[in-house]
């Protein structure tokens, strides 16, 4: 499949959100259920009519027992898996509600899995913990600029450089935040999977 083919991130997001609650056997009410995400919201995210946040993907993925980026890589390799992803075609995914940019540096489902992101000035984006729940290690490693990272109550700054491994145990969830309000931060994870 090129370029040209390929389906846009959403759709493909919109498709494999479909496929993981029917091959549970799921309504769009259970769904909803297990999530705490309207079921108007999954209608309007399963028909690719919203673009979803990663706080609800968050939800959303947790509830299906995987990982942000578990399901976000299953999309990916939706569009033709390969060994080797070039640049130009890592796929980008912004984030509607922060401006938060994803790009899925390894190839889908590659493990460990690389993930570029950067956070605008001024953004915070939380995850509850059962985001992290099927993953046996995360690792962020600060790019460009500041940033923050709360795990539970407890709150690590991470200047260009730094690298921290993460308790993924934190009852509370996790958030990312930049505390800068005129630059991005730029940050690499690295996740391994049970």
């Amino acid at each position: 499949m090129d370029d040209a083919e390929t389906p846009p991130l959403d759709l493909l997001i919109a498709r494999r959100l479909k496929r993981e609650r029917e091959a549970r056997g799921w309504s769009i009410a259970d769904l909803a259920a297990a999530s705490g995400v309207s079921r108007a919201m999954i209608s309007k995210v399963e028909r690719a009519e919203a673009s979803p946040t990663a706080a609800l993907l968050g939800r959303l993925s947790g509830a299906l027992h995987l990982t942000v980026s578990t399901l976000l890589a299953r999309a990916e390799a939706d569009a033709g898996a390969s060994r080797v992803v070039r640049a130009g075609a890592q796929p980008v995914w912004i984030d509607p509600a922060t401006r938060y940019r994803r790009r899925a540096v390894s190839p889908p489902a590659a493990d460990p899995e690389l993930v570029e992101v950067e956070l605008p000035p001024d953004a915070r984006v939380d995850y509850t913990a059962n985001s992290f729940a099927f993953l046996r290690g995360q690792v962020v490693w600060a790019i460009a600029g500041r940033l923050v990272v709360q795990e539970g109550a407890e709150e690590t700054v991470l200047e260009a450089g730094d690298c921290l491994a993460f308790d993924l145990d934190a009852p509370q969830g996790h958030a990312f935040r930049n505390p800068s309000r005129s630059k991005p931060c730029r940050y690499l994870v690295a996740l391994t999977r049970r």
